[in-house]
């Protein structure tokens, strides 16, 4: 059984008018899984987080400051594009509580596997360093957790949201016992990501597409490069950092992906799951900023994951 952890507070987490970022995608989300095809899902409240758990991946003056900042009214503005608002630290603590709640659900062996669908999205946020609509790294938290709970050697995550994961990479640069891969386009932000980029132990694993290209070099990328190394790799638990905005509606990129792209990748990274992880796969929203393009990739992705 497939399990998804969502919570309504992290719509309090409002950005400036236009921004891409918003509320809206969460509705999205909710109203196709609302249909009677994804009925059999089970489903629960992300949990708030703790902050001890946060700093597992980021550091305690970040934390604290970040905790201080907080506003209790009006918006305040860290860069250009990120935000906070009255309602954000809640929002952020539940995507933490959530990504936490889905690993310890299929560590235990309660559901197979499990969806986040939780904003803001975190795999931006660096070890010290909010950015790129992001906070704190959901999906390395997720990993890190297991790691330290469940004894688990080696974890994966795994990232196809169309901007590279800047913070992921760099929270487990160093970290031989946590593998992290990507597809992202490049040239675009934040602007790391490049195939040379492999950390400190060959287990960054980045596979640049280019603006234009679709559905069969993203294939590609993972049957020659990704899924091998993962293989290879045997991880005990699969953390995806499930970001949308490669779908070809997306209006922050140009990788034309559809719905179907990212069930293919949801199902062949399931059969590694099966190979070496006992099918445990935890799946944690990023990005994806067109509606109609989210509800078609989502649907496809949870679909693929009830159906394994």
């Amino acid at each position: 059984m497939t399990l998804l952890l969502t919570h309504s507070a992290c719509l309090d987490h409002l950005t400036p008018p236009g921004h891409p970022e918003r509320p809206d995608r969460l509705r999205a989300v909710a109203e196709v899984l609302g249909e009677d095809r994804f009925k059999a899902l089970v489903r629960d409240s992300a949990p708030e987080g703790d902050l001890d758990t946060v700093l597992l991946c980021h550091g305690e003056h970040y934390v604290g400051e970040l905790r201080h900042i907080a506003p209790t009214s009006g918006m305040i503005y860290i860069d250009g594009d990120t935000s906070m608002s009255p309602g954000t630290w809640e929002a952020v603590m539940r995507g933490v509580g959530g990504a936490v709640a889905a690993a310890d659900a299929v560590m235990e062996g309660k559901h197979q596997n499990a969806f986040v669908a939780v904003r803001p999205p975190g795999h931006h946020a660096e070890k010290s360093t909010p950015m790129g609509f992001c906070f704190f790294d959901n999906a390395a938290i997720a990993a890190r957790h297991a790691q330290r709970k469940y004894g688990i050697k080696r974890a994966a995550i795994i990232d196809f949201d169309v901007h590279h994961g800047n913070g992921t990479q760099d929270i487990f640069w160093a970290d031989p016992t946590v593998m992290y891969c990507s597809t992202h386009q490049m040239p675009l932000f934040p602007g790391t990501g490049a195939a040379g980029e492999r950390g400190e132990h060959d287990t960054v694993v980045n596979a640049p597409l280019a603006p234009g290209d679709g559905g069969a070099k993203f294939r590609s990328a993972f049957e020659n490069l990704i899924l091998p190394q993962l293989e290879k790799f045997s991880p005990e638990l699969i953390v995806i950092s499930a970001g949308f905005d490669a779908h070809h509606r997306d209006p922050l990129a140009s990788i034309n992906l559809t719905g179907e792209d990212f069930g293919w990748v949801t199902r062949k990274l399931m059969d590694l799951a099966d190979k070496s992880a006992g099918g445990r796969v935890v799946s944690v929203l990023e990005g994806g900023y067109d509606l109609q393009g989210l509800k078609e990739s989502v649907a496809s992705h949870v679909t693929a994951l009830m159906d394994g």
